[in-house]
């Protein structure tokens, strides 16, 4: 089997996997990612970095609790919009109760009319992540590609946000993978080192 066949299969095993997490979580998953976050956060070096999250789609974990949370703290959140299929994700500015233009893929996101901020914390959504700090995605290499752009450019610092139920021991990875410096789950705080 090849790397894509490894990460198709595993894709499969992830969402049923995720869908578990999600029921084995409880309602209060949100509110405890919150918290280890902001924990987390005092340790990070970009403190006062605009963050960048993700409107959440099929059964993600919430971070809209953290991102009115973060808003409350004056710090610039940010949600990504897909600038075409083989480009990295742009990031617009997201205030609490703005109105969301769909995107492609199933993504929301603020209009052009709001201002473009490059992030220096990026929240990166998930369906598995490994103790190395690999992760999988849907596939389209979105967030790859915005990361290996941002770190070229400077420092930004990735979080992977997932439900602690999601994490396996091995996701499969190739040169363009790019691994995350943090993960975060409703249960548990983990620093790539």
């Amino acid at each position: 089997m090849t790397i894509n066949d490894d990460k198709q299969d595993l894709r499969l095993r992830a969402k049923e996997k995720r869908s578990q997490a999600v029921a084995d979580a409880g309602s209060e998953a949100a509110v405890r990612l919150v918290g280890n976050f902001i924990h987390a956060a005092s340790s990070f070096p970009q403190t006062d970095s605009a963050v960048a999250a993700y409107w959440p789609m099929a059964n993600e974990i919430d971070v809209r609790p953290l991102m009115k949370e973060l808003h409350g703290q004056d710090r610039a959140v940010a949600l990504p919009v897909v600038a075409g299929a083989a480009k990295p994700l742009i990031f617009r500015r997201w205030v609490p109760g703005m109105e969301l233009e769909e995107g492609g893929f199933g993504t929301h996101h603020p209009g052009p009319e709001a201002p473009e901020i490059i992030p220096g914390i990026l929240l990166v959504p998930l369906l598995a992540f490994d103790a190395q700090g690999f992760r999988l995605g849907w596939g389209g290499g979105f967030y790859d590609r915005t990361l290996a752009e941002l770190r070229a450019a400077g420092t930004v610092l990735a979080v992977g946000v997932a439900y602690s139920g999601q994490k396996v021991d091995r996701v499969p990875k190739d040169s363009h993978d790019e691994a995350l410096d943090w993960i975060i789950t409703d249960r548990d705080v983990l620093e790539i080192s």
